[in-house]
């Protein structure tokens, strides 16, 4: 299979003759092998392994996004990628960056939803005056 790991500004990893795919949904982990049919995955935030004959097994702790398995090439889009060869410590990372990212952005939304209700009771007092 020829894998590809795309982030929203860079293609993070790009690999060939990979045998074997296992990613996390929210729903669990689950495997891709060359022969699979040709599906599509949400991914959780986790540790996607894969493995080649050159390299053996690699792991790449992934944010949430999508996977698409089409014939033998699998895209794996995603928000933030991390490589590294210590398992403990993508998974450490995983919890730390990507999680806590996540409740930085809820906190943003929050704001940024406030603000707007602002605005848009401002303008709707000035355009009835």
């Amino acid at each position: 299979m020829n894998l590809k790991v795309l982030l929203p500004f860079k293609v993070f990893a790009e690999k060939t003759g990979v045998s074997r795919i296992v990613a996390e949904s929210r729903d669990g982990a689950f495997g891709l092998l060359p022969h699979r049919l040709d599906c599509v995955a949400a991914l959780a935030p986790g540790i996607l392994v894969f493995e080649t004959k050159d390299e053996g097994e690699v792991y790449i702790a992934v944010d949430e996004g999508i996977l698409v398995k089409t014939g033998t090439d699998v895209l794996v889009s995603v928000r933030n990628a991390i490589g590294g060869a210590d398992l403990g410590k993508l998974r450490e990372s995983v919890e730390q960056e990507f999680l806590e990212l996540d409740e930085q952005e809820k906190s943003v939304r929050s704001v940024l939803a406030k603000l707007e209700s602002g605005f848009v009771r401002r303008f709707a007092a000035f355009h009835h005056e």
